[in-house]
């Protein structure tokens, strides 16, 4: 049988005020999450990094938008993050980011929030991830 190809792209991001209030580094989470990936059996594209970004929207991210061209183009099929709030803090580009993901059968991994929409139905994920967003902001 044909095992599924499961390609990572590696997504860092931390802002100012983040580093500040919760203390974790770029090269704290590009640890963590490399050491997953080898866990998961992920192969690693490239570790895509925003530095004193915010995540209010996706499209300010230059490395995320890098990122979501290399899903498009199929040279990654897993997204792999630290915690949602790396990926984004809005519900709306929430939504716009399953869509694609679905879209391009990409999968998001999110370390410290157990998020894992290859194995989790997707109205689940949607309704659990809104609750994680509206909780931090």
């Amino acid at each position: 049988m044909n095992e599924e190809r499961k390609v990572a792209g590696i997504y860092i991001r931390v802002s100012t005020e983040d580093q500040v209030r919760e203390g974790f580094s770029l090269g704290e989470q590009e640890e963590k999450l490399k050491q997953l990936c080898k866990y998961k059996d992920y192969k690693i594209h490239k570790v895509y990094k925003d530095a004193g970004i915010s995540a209010k929207n996706m499209s300010g991210r230059p490395a995320f938008q890098q990122m979501l061209e290399d899903m498009r183009a199929g040279k990654i099929n897993y997204i792999v993050a630290y915690k949602l709030d790396r990926v984004t803090r809005s519900v709306r580009d929430l939504e716009v980011l399953i869509s694609e993901l679905e879209e391009h059968h990409c999968y998001l991994v999110c370390d410290r929030d157990d998020v894992n929409t290859s194995t989790a139905n997707r109205q689940i994920f949607c309704a659990y991830a809104n609750s994680i967003i509206s909780i931090r902001n």
